[in-house]
């Protein structure tokens, strides 16, 4: 191999570099110069390495003796990752200048990014050990980043719940590959797919790889963490979890199961089939009991991962298509949902009950819309982008014969409109004697929240968008 083909690997080393620049400038700064300069200049690199990998390559790329697989669609995945990780640290911000956290932005920042370097990593392998070097890559300081206020009960709680429930899923995960190597003798994806003949120790292989990996990415029934660890873990870093890390194992799953299950279609459609109707049904009837607004969208996200798998499910480009269209509206009104729930948290003393939002719109009435629009586009109400989303994703699932799952997936979305709704209620209609006081946010925080409502507002009515994913996904 040239050492030149290094340059293909443009996005994860710029990451690095990003990594090792912030990394030097934790260890040889002054106290001073950090608390002033480390969040701009860690906002600014990511903005850099954003604008450098913005553009992905127009050609498949294969390194390391196909261990690295690269191409269009994973490009653009990883930009969206990327952007998502630069929406956390800039709402980050407010947290982050506190005075027990302070002295540790250069780790925030230092774990944060390696997780995104592990989940790069992870989307691009060709080889299962590749892959599951990248998944522990992104999951071990992932453990980190929930337990970072240590000091803190539920935080240390929530990062002891994760890395014990990250084990175990990476325990059954291990053994599933074991199987296929048992029986194929090669842990290279293009290589399993054609010596798959669906025999009983390839589908335990299958079970034990998709249970891994629904941990990762809280299907029910591997969920059970998932609350737990939403509610202790910081909010910036419950933000990150819920959709970079989630994002990224939802498009792992699919890039599995297409180039190395491909064969086993039958067998993980069928299981994918009562995994999605148990992840929807069943964190819906979970959300409606909830008041913790950090708990409430924990459930809300194992729902979202319900739909987000139609589009794998469908089995097809339009799934893929579909699956990253959502992944991105999801990205942009959770972050807004989070944001929101970040500044108010940080500015009002911690409360973050969903009785404590009573006739919050009389006070913070700008709060109140960003929360009210992340909320409808969660529901799929139109004309937010979150309606798209769930029309393209619903249409690639029923193009794809599941008229069933569809209709059940519909009925479920009737159900979230209640407890969506019920925030909204409670923003504006619901009285209180002290509602939360009149609260400023800072430069960071609003350029983040900006950022997300205008995804919100524009992402569904610029069909460049989709259209432009669409190109990619079928040109493959």
């Amino acid at each position: 191999m040239n050492y030149s083909d290094f340059l293909y690997m443009r996005p994860e080393l710029s990451l690095i570099a990003v990594t090792i620049v912030l990394l030097l400038f934790d260890l040889f700064t002054g106290a001073k110069v950090r608390a002033k300069y480390m969040h701009p200049l860690a906002c600014v690199l990511l903005l850099l390495h954003i604008v450098l990998n913005v553009f992905p390559m127009h050609e498949d790329v294969s390194l390391f003796g196909s261990m690295y697989q690269s191409n269009t669609i994973t490009g653009i995945v990883k930009s969206v990752l990327a952007v998502s990780t630069f929406i956390v640290f800039l709402q980050g911000y407010n947290w982050l200048k506190r005075e027990d956290t302070r002295h540790k932005q250069g780790e925030f920042y230092v774990l944060t990014l390696s997780t995104l370097i592990g989940m790069n990593f992870m989307l691009s392998a060709g080889h299962f050990l590749m892959f599951f070097l990248g998944l522990e890559l992104a999951a071990v300081p992932m453990a980190c980043l929930i337990a970072f206020d240590k000091y803190k009960h539920h935080s240390a709680e929530a990062g002891a719940k994760y890395i014990l429930s990250s084990l175990f899923s990476s325990g059954l995960m291990l053994y599933g590959i074991s199987f296929i190597y048992g029986t194929v003798g090669t842990l290279y994806f293009d290589d399993v797919a054609g010596g798959l003949t669906g025999s009983p120790l390839q589908i335990m292989a299958l079970v034990f790889f998709f249970s891994g990996l629904g941990f990762k990415i809280s299907l029910v029934p591997f969920h059970l963490w998932t609350a737990d660890v939403y509610q202790g873990a910081p909010t910036a870093v419950t933000s990150y979890l819920s959709v970079v890390s989630k994002g990224a194992g939802a498009f792992a799953l699919m890039i599995i199961l297409f180039k190395v299950f491909a064969p086993m279609y039958a067998q993980w459609q069928e299981i994918l089939f009562w995994v999605i109707i148990a992840s929807i049904t069943i964190a819906n009837l979970f959300a409606i009991r909830q008041n913790n607004l950090k708990r409430f969208l924990a459930f809300s996200s194992i729902s979202q991962a319900g739909y987000i798998m139609l589009g794998v499910i469908a089995g097809n480009a339009e799934g893929m298509t579909s699956l990253i269209y959502y992944i991105l509206v999801y990205m942009v009104a959770n972050f807004a949902a989070f944001g929101v729930i970040n500044v108010i948290e940080q500015k009002s003393g911690g409360k973050v009950n969903m009785s404590d939002y009573d006739g919050l719109y009389k006070t913070n009435p700008k709060l109140s819309f960003i929360m009210t629009l992340s909320l409808f586009s969660l529901a799929g109400i139109p004309p937010f982008a979150g309606f798209f989303s769930k029309f393209f994703i619903f249409m690639s699932a029923f193009s794809a014969g599941f008229h069933v799952l569809v209709f059940i997936a519909l009925v479920n979305t009737i159900i979230s409109l209640y407890y969506y709704l019920k925030v909204v209620k409670a923003m504006y209609i619901n009285k209180s004697d002290s509602p939360i006081a009149t609260l400023r946010s800072d430069g960071y925080t609003r350029a983040g929240l900006a950022l997300c409502t205008a995804g919100i507002l524009l992402l569904g009515l610029i069909s460049a968008v989709y259209d432009s994913i669409n190109c990619f996904a079928f040109g493959m």
